[in-house]
């Protein structure tokens, strides 16, 4: 085996599971051996869980935001260790990925080189292959842990030898059994806005969800979260009370209105704030005296404002603008019902200026309940721009990346049927539903749109580009512009971004 980051990719690739697997796991529950597992995993690389303790951690979890308020609190910080002064290098450790692997683990807000990837990667696997030749056990796959487990290993040992004094570590799934619940002493913990998600392996409910969210808050760390479903709310609080641990609710922070945030969109704003609190009491625990005691309601110092203004995380409520050709991207990698509507009242608010532009949807989601989906995300649009038919064409495609080379590599996903994928089973089924909820009897209703929505179903994201650029080359003719809202899952968003990247090169 090589050892560059194709090579760590393409071994890293052979610990997903199958789908079939996936789904047995769905159907029997949340592992709740997965911790003492996790435990195992880390001492056969040599560590034990106080070892991450020089971390000092700010762990996130929730259901919608969790990412970006990471992202918020990473940038933030990042503005700090600027000056060297007590915080050097800020870690963050997000999942999934859009483009690249080596977005998960960044320093300083830019991801890992592939260079140091390949390295850090092939250091964790010859202390696994190590510790499993000692044990008198296989060094094959068996000896390492999934997929995902192995990329938080890999990311406390980065930090730990790259020298990082902070690290944001946002959680998988759930948290009471999410692998990276292994920290100990977390500085503080934040829980973003909660909403049914993953059911089938935390709950169905938003009781039996906050349950799990809140396993990550720990004795001695300030917990955090904003305004929550009553149920959720007083789950949370139990917890809290159950664990010796003061947990604060946080509102919209008074200035949050005055600062152009670098993550669009109105309900960042509670993200941001959420960011905004925990970045300051971590501040404060670390030692740093010139940071206002009730940052709630004080100025914010200039730091901050910085961190807030300057944060970036691709595929969040995105903007990309192609002015040959008159078309304008909407990218919003929204995968729950919750976020999906978010998603949709954003787009609508960016087409107030726009109004005799064409409006396309670009949609997938290959695991979720994605006909309940589409519906959600049409009668949030319709409501929104009082249009019967929202989109002159709709486009509903597969994950795949390109047409002739498949997935790019660090986009391959072995957690969906293959045959479901091969046949376009989904996408047809949503084109299905979509017909269905705007009705053929309905092409004259108020508000609808001249002729019957064009609902297509594509193998690649690269073919529904394709019929976006086509739709272009045509509408800039008749001097209308195209707007494009893609969204259902990031890893179409991340397999689009990827499309859009070679297309440009070309």
């Amino acid at each position: 085996m090589g050892r560059n980051y194709q090579d760590a990719i393409a071994a890293l690739n052979t610990l997903q599971s199958n789908y079939a697997t996936v789904k047995a796991v769905r159907t029997s529950g949340q592992n709740k051996e997965a911790i003492p597992e996790m435990v195992e995993w880390c001492r056969r690389a040599g560590y034990e869980p106080a070892d991450f303790d020089p971390l000092n951690a700010i762990h996130i979890a929730g259901t919608k935001g969790k990412g970006s308020t990471s992202a918020f609190i990473s940038s933030i910080l990042s503005q700090y260790g600027q000056s060297r002064r007590i915080i050097r290098k800020t870690g963050l450790y997000t999942s999934p990925h859009l483009r690249s692997v080596r977005e998960r683990i960044k320093i300083n807000d830019e991801p890992l080189s592939e260079e140091a990837f390949a390295r850090h990667f092939f250091s964790v696997w010859d202390r696994l292959e190590e510790a499993a030749r000692k044990a008198g056990l296989p060094t094959d796959v068996s000896s390492k842990p999934a997929y995902f487990k192995y990329l938080t290993l890999m990311a406390f040992q980065t930090y730990l030898e790259e020298g990082v004094d902070t690290a944001v570590i946002e959680t998988g799934i759930g948290g009471e059994y999410d692998s990276t619940n292994i920290l100990l002493h977390p500085t503080a913990v934040g829980i973003t806005s909660l909403g049914i998600d993953h059911a089938a392996l935390l709950g169905n409910t938003i009781e039996e969800i906050a349950w799990q969210k809140a396993g990550i808050m720990k004795p001695g760390a300030l917990a955090f979260t904003v305004p929550q479903p009553a149920g959720a709310m007083e789950v949370l609080q139990r917890r809290a009370e159950e664990k010796g641990v003061t947990l604060e609710v946080v509102q919209r922070h008074p200035e949050i209105d005055k600062i152009p945030l670098g993550l669009a969109g109105d309900f960042q704003k509670t993200n941001a704030s959420l960011a905004i609190v925990i970045a300051a009491s971590h501040l404060h625990r670390l030692g740093y005296e010139d940071i206002p005691a009730d940052i709630t309601t004080a100025q914010l110092p200039g730091p901050f404002r910085l961190g807030l203004r300057h944060v970036q995380f691709e595929g969040r409520c995105q903007i990309i603008s192609e002015l040959d050709n008159k078309t304008t991207w909407y990218i919003d990698g929204a995968h729950t019902a919750e976020s999906v509507a978010l998603a949709g009242k954003w787009y609508a608010t960016q087409q107030e200026s726009a109004p005799s532009s064409k409006r396309i949807l670009i949609f997938n989601q290959q695991t979720r309940d994605a006909p309940s989906l589409a519906r959600t995300l049409h009668q949030t649009l319709q409501d929104a721009l009082k249009a019967h038919r929202p989109f002159s064409h709709v486009l509903f495609c597969t994950n795949v990346t390109f047409k002739s080379a498949g997935y790019k590599p660090d986009l391959v996903s072995m957690n969906a049927n293959d045959r479901d994928v091969e046949d376009v089973t989904v996408q047809n089924d949503l084109a299905r539903a979509w017909r269905e909820i705007e009705g053929e009897e309905d092409v004259h209703a108020k508000g609808s749109l001249a002729r019957p929505t064009d609902v297509r179903v594509t193998r690649t994201i690269e073919e529904a580009v394709e019929v976006v650029r086509a739709l272009a080359r045509d509408e800039v003719e008749n001097g209308k512009e195209l707007k494009v809202l893609v969204t259902g899952s990031l890893h179409l968003v991340g397999g689009l971004l990827e499309v859009l990247d070679v297309d440009r090169i070309d």
